[in-house]
């Protein structure tokens, strides 16, 4: 197996052993992180509504995909906008609006429009009321995307890539929580800002199907090429 005729043919099945090992390694480690948002999920779906005129609990930031509901009025003044969002084939932004009520303030994801309209045509003026999702920002998708950086001149970034709720903050002269609201969805509203969900699918996926694989592959190079020399000797 290390004799000077097979030596870099060894190598490389041990390489390929062990990435596939690593793979397969890897492929449980997703498994287990998606255990824990279908858990996430479900016990936040068993929470009674959170009503932020009433309560906002210090670890609100652990209540991802609690429902919530909360009144107050929209600051305009402050209101920026997500790229890249589709709906029915037709590109446009999504409507992020801080919310201020008594107590606090929330941005609050408020739906798709056009993205040539005049985002102010759009406006909700007066007092309203907001039931939706908690959920958490994100400062760029885990595989490709751009982070966004605030300009170093001071002036306000008015669209976004991604929904970071931490620098969205940033340049906003009032302090604001550090999640959004994700408004429910009626199914009849085609009238822009139209809300969006996002689809959960709470299954475990085939993660543990692809990690065995993986390590069928590791076991049979791992195995097999001792047996493969035998047979050329």
């Amino acid at each position: 197996m290390f004799s000077k005729k097979w030596l870099l043919t060894t190598i490389l099945v041990l390489i390929g052993a062990a990435v596939c090992v690593r793979l397969g390694i890897w492929q449980l480690d997703r498994l287990e992180q998606r255990r824990a948002f279908n858990s996430q999920v479900e016990s936040m779906r068993a929470e009674e509504i959170l009503n932020l005129n009433n309560e906002i609990p210090d670890n609100i930031e652990s209540m991802e995909w609690r429902k919530v509901i909360v009144t107050g009025e929209y600051d305009f003044e402050n209101q920026i906008a997500l790229r890249n969002q589709v709906y029915d084939n037709q590109y446009g932004y999504h409507l992020i609006t801080p919310l201020l009520f008594d107590g606090g303030a929330v941005l609050v994801n408020r739906g798709w429009i056009p993205v040539d309209s005049d985002w102010r045509l759009y406006d909700e003026v007066g007092e309203v009321t907001v039931q939706g999702l908690i959920r958490l920002g994100q400062s760029k998708p885990a595989i490709g995307g751009v982070a966004d950086a605030l300009p170093l001149d001071g002036t306000k970034l008015e669209v976004w890539n991604n929904l970071d709720v931490e620098k969205m903050s940033a340049q906003i002269s009032y302090p604001i929580l550090n999640i959004f609201i994700q408004p429910n969805v009626d199914e009849d509203d085609t009238t822009p800002p139209i809300a969006y969900q996002p689809t959960i699918t709470l299954t475990e996926g085939p993660h543990f199907e692809y990690a065995m694989q993986w390590f069928a592959f590791a076991i049979i190079l791992f195995f097999g090429y001792p047996f493969y020399l035998r047979k050329q000797s």
